[in-house]
């Protein structure tokens, strides 16, 4: 017994000794609100700032320690017990601060790379259940039909109550081409439902374009992982080609996140000066400012901004600086507010946790945690259902003989119809836009691309 006891004593001032280690800062990054993996900060252990320990609850923590090896049900190990403790000290944190080991510190690099098997969603715990924060565009999940909301209660009919995150996320990977049943609780659905998915290969495409009319372009950036920056770049190229071109809608809904340096990379691309976004914590090194350099890729050209709850993180960040900035409106609801920065930080071999550290704000000193940002014009999500032809008044171009027109009509530039007619949301940012292009100085119009 005192040999168990002198364990966890051990244990227990090794573990809180850890913040002696010196910073070895070497990549950082932002987490989405939800999947561990799809953002990463590695860092050293940082010089504590805390009183001494406090010997009290640690003989108290060995008490329990030993009551439970020698009382539970079931045989239960030092080491289970040690991670037990670990878990529950991250858990009482923040949802998103988590111990990493084994396959789950494997994991860390698959949410940056864009590749990995399952199902293609970023999910969070809330009361004891896995919630959905969105659905990654052309995966197994978006397929299904998976909404931002829904909870998830049931992986193949084991309940997910007292799992933890990242064992719930791994239940729910797996060899492609396997179904898994996932049972959904929508509150807008009397009762609880199943899903059947199939596992795949989730390859996202980070950065979508398209073009809605001669004049206006379309990004979509579903997260910001390592090469978005760059793709961003490149299709916003090749929007700024087209010579009509004159304003963009940056699509950033349901986009749960990513890597802080492609946010800003893609935030500069349209800032010329000023602060991007700022990070704030109990310590110095943890204090950042990221400023922008002079250059506009869109050449002062204006931009409509779409956000919505299962924006958070990373796209937040994008949205609140052109926000402050007024350099885009930003349309839609509301957005996720996960504002707080993670640090991974190796306590040796295959082990890590992820911790809160910091809290980002906006060019203006804004902190989103918790609150997230409000869009400038507010459109809620629903059923577009364009207005059916039917007869309308007579018009003097209908009457018999009426005199023709001196003019010459111009007719206007060809929308896409079912990119626009099957979103409410983008359908009345392109009309936003259209109607900014239209007030355009011209000396902006004619700016060169």
């Amino acid at each position: 017994m005192q040999i168990k006891l002198f364990l966890v004593l051990s244990f227990c001032v090794s573990y809180l000794c850890l913040s002696s280690n010196a910073l070895a800062q070497t990549e950082e990054l932002l987490e989405a609100p939800e999947e561990p993996e799809s953002e990463l900060l590695r860092t050293g252990i940082v010089p504590s700032t805390e009183t001494p320990l406090p010997l009290e609850q640690i003989k108290t923590f060995a008490e329990i320690f030993t009551r439970i090896k020698r009382n539970y049900v079931e045989q239960v190990t030092d080491e289970e017990l040690l991670e037990f403790a670990v878990e529950g000290m991250l858990n009482g944190l923040d949802p998103h601060s988590v111990y990493l080991n084994g396959d789950k510190y494997e994991d860390l690099n698959e949410g940056t790379t864009g590749r990995f098997g399952g199902l293609g969603m970023e999910v969070m715990i809330e009361d004891g259940f896995i919630k959905v924060i969105s659905p990654i565009d052309d995966t197994p999940a978006a397929a299904a039909g998976i909404q931002t909301g829904d909870l998830i209660i049931r992986i193949d009919g084991q309940t997910v109550s007292g799992l933890s995150l990242q064992d719930s996320t791994s239940l729910m990977r797996g060899e492609p081409g396997t179904e898994i049943t996932l049972s959904i609780l929508r509150e807008t659905e009397p009762e609880p439902f199943d899903l059947v998915l199939e596992r795949a290969i989730i390859r996202t495409k980070t950065v979508k374009r398209e073009r809605l009319n001669d004049q206006i372009g379309y990004l979509k950036i579903t997260q910001f992982q390592t090469e978005t920056a760059e793709l961003f770049r490149k299709e916003l190229k090749t929007l700024r080609e087209q010579e009509e071109f004159s304003g963009l809608i940056l699509d950033l809904r349901n986009n749960p996140g990513g890597l802080l340096n492609s946010a800003v990379s893609i935030t500069d691309a349209f800032i010329k000066e000023g602060i991007i976004v700022s990070t704030k914590g109990r310590l110095a090194e943890n204090d950042q400012v990221f400023m922008a350099t002079p250059s506009d890729l869109l050449d002062a050209k204006p931009v409509v901004v779409l956000i919505n709850a299962g924006s958070a993180s990373a796209s937040e960040i994008v949205a609140g600086a052109l926000q402050d900035h007024k350099r885009a409106i930003v349309l839609g609801t509301e957005s996720f507010g996960k504002g707080s920065v993670q640090t991974v930080l190796d306590v040796g071999g295959q082990e890590a946790i992820k911790l809160t550290t910091a809290r980002y704000y906006t060019p203006s000193g804004r902190s989103i945690q918790a609150s997230g940002i409000v869009p400038d014009v507010m459109v809620e999500w629903r059923e577009f259902k364009p207005q059916e032809e039917r007869f309308g008044r007579i018009k003097e171009n209908d009457l018999p003989g009426h005199l023709e027109s001196e003019n010459e009509v111009e007719k206007p530039s060809v929308d896409d119809p079912d990119q626009l007619a099957n979103d409410y949301q983008l359908n009345e940012a392109f009309n936003l836009l259209k109607g900014l292009i239209l007030y355009l100085p011209k000396e902006t119009n004619a700016a060169s691309n």
